[in-house]
């Protein structure tokens, strides 16, 4: 593509990040380019934040139900999985699923929970209660 038909269509990293892309200059030469991005990224990125919301929707309504403990919606809400909070945390992945029960979340020692909160970026407080955040 020629340096000045480098697509520049709105995107949701619009405000974030621009995307180096690879373009022909005025003389023939291959230069950098930056990109706000293109249509068919842009559609893809948006169905992939739905999907995300949903997940993160689903998790605080099993939070709310007493079904899950706050960890589960706050795994959804910062994208990760049991393997990065088990990386972040120093904890076992299982012992992260033992976390997930309200039961054994309920008993957790601050110390513990401290651990969480700094991996998540919040109060022990807002961990414990996630309505604070809605």
């Amino acid at each position: 593509m020629k340096k000045d038909e480098t697509p520049q269509d709105p995107s949701g990293l619009n405000n974030f990040t621009k995307e180096v892309c690879y373009a022909v200059d005025e003389s023939g030469k291959y230069v950098t380019q930056l990109s706000s991005g293109w249509e068919v990224k842009s559609d893809a990125l948006g169905i992939t934040w739905d999907d995300i919301n949903k997940k993160v929707e689903a998790a605080k309504n099993a939070v709310l139900k007493g079904e899950l403990s706050p960890i589960a919606y706050y795994i959804e809400l910062r994208v990760m999985d049991l393997t990065i909070v088990s990386a972040y945390t120093g904890f076992w992945k299982w012992t992260i699923k033992r976390h997930l029960k309200p039961s054994i979340f309920n008993k957790l020692s601050n110390s513990t929970l401290q651990k969480y909160t700094d991996l998540f970026e919040v109060s022990i407080e807002q961990l414990k209660n996630i309505s604070l955040n809605a």
